[in-house]
Formats: C-alpha cells, sequence, structure tokens
C-alpha cells in the first residue's frame, strides 16, 4: 500500500473516531439528568389525601411516630432521620398480597445490605393482632434479617394516620371493622428529610421493585453533589 494511503486511512479513522466520541458527549449534555420530585399533598389522588393535608402544596413531611418493632424496641421517625427508606402497610395473617410484597421487601434487603443509609419500614395494620412476638415470628418466617427493616405495631389510629395523613397511602372511608382499607400495595420512597420522593410503587410487581431500587439510587447519588 503506498504510505500516502495508509496515512489517509488512519486519518480517516481517527476523525471517525472523534467524530462518534462529539456525538455521545452532545448526546449526554442534552439528556437530562433523571431526578426525583419531592412530592406534596396535590401529587395524590385526592381520595388518598386527608382534608387537613388537601391544601399543603410543598414541605410535606412524615409526621411524628412511636411504634414498637418485632425486637420490643421503640421507633421513632428520629431512627429514620438522615436516611433513605421504603415504607409499607402489612398484616401478618394476610393470604393474598402480603407475602408478595415482604419478599419483594427482601429483594431490597438483599440489594443494600452493606448499606447504613437506606432502612426500610414495615407498618402492621392490624396492631391487636400483631404484637411484637407475632411479627418477630413473621420476620423470621418471611427472611427479615437487617437490623435497618422494622416491623411495627402499636395503636391502630397512629398508624392510619400515617397511612393517610403521612404515606398518601390509603383512601377514605375507613372503619374500625375494615382493615383492608388501610392495607395497600404501594411502596412508598422516603429522603432523608423525611420527605416523599419520586411516587408510589406497586410492592407486588418485580418491574416496579426494580424501578424502585433504580430510584434509590438515583436518591442515593443526589446527596454526593
Amino acid at each position: 500500500m503506498h504510505p500516502f494511503l495508509k496515512i489517509n486511512k488512519w486519518r480517516v479513522a481517527f476523525f471517525v473516531v472523534l467524530g462518534i466520541a462529539i456525538l455521545i458527549s452532545f448526546q449526554y449534555a442534552l439528556t437530562p439528568e433523571k431526578t426525583l420530585k419531592v412530592l406534596s399533598p396535590l401529587d395524590f389522588d385526592p381520595t388518598l389525601v386527608d382534608d387537613s393535608k388537601l391544601f399543603v402544596k410543598k414541605y410535606h413531611h412524615i409526621g411524628p411516630f412511636s411504634l414498637v418493632n418485632q425486637h420490643g424496641d421503640t421507633i421513632t421517625e428520629q431512627d429514620y432521620l438522615g436516611k433513605i427508606y421504603v415504607a409499607d402497610f402489612f398484616f401478618t395473617t394476610c393470604p393474598t398480597i402480603c407475602p408478595v410484597m415482604t419478599k419483594n421487601m427482601t429483594r431490597l434487603q438483599e440489594e443494600f445490605k452493606d448499606d447504613p443509609e437506606i432502612m426500610l419500614l414495615s407498618h402492621s395494620v392490624t396492631p391487636e393482632v400483631d404484637t411484637p412476638e407475632v411479627l418477630k415470628a413473621y420476620a423470621y418466617r418471611m427472611g427479615v434479617t437487617s437490623k435497618r427493616w422494622n416491623l411495627v405495631t402499636g395503636p391502630r389510629k397512629e398508624i392510619y394516620d400515617l397511612a393517610r395523613k403521612s404515606y398518601m397511602a390509603v383512601k377514605d372511608g375507613f372503619t374500625d371493622e375494615d382493615y383492608s382499607m388501610v392495607h395497600t400495595e404501594n411502596f412508598m420512597l422516603v429522603d432523608k428529610k423525611g420527605q416523599l420522593r419520586g411516587r408510589s410503587y406497586d410492592g407486588t410487581d418485580p418491574e416496579e421493585i426494580e424501578a424502585l431500587i433504580e430510584d434509590i439510587y438515583i436518591l442515593k447519588a443526589s446527596y454526593k453533589k
């Protein structure tokens, strides 16, 4: 091959690679970085929002609570301050979606087992049945191993108020006899300030769990900027 042709061949290759690199750089620069919205009550179906929260446009936070976990320890909002966490509502005698939800929570437990920034919080909606001893047996049976995953029980009204006024997780119409009104398949993502982020995730859907995991990493990365 003539030396001139050989030089031109390498020059063409160089400019092709350079052009591809420039195009990739432009695409990266023009692609907006994914962020998670801070949710307010206005972002939810109004039937999920307590009347006292209907017109709160911003600065919504998870309210204070004091509940007891599967080990008999008192758990409050202070235990979750400065942590990213996922919350849900369940009951140990539920034969349908709860075992699926708990299994998917264990997927999160495994994914973030070595990450002290990530915690989990499962509220029993039948606290009269789900004593700490019952929750502990359920935790053992379902593979709950992390010290950062609390299964909590306490006054039913307090748990209901959390579900409706803090997490926007239950529709209006609750009665003393109807625990299913509190029960929901949604997982809620909460940031280090106690704010709801992103959206609600279907805790029975494996694809939704993978989306939740991705969003947790996005939220976690946002604190490093």
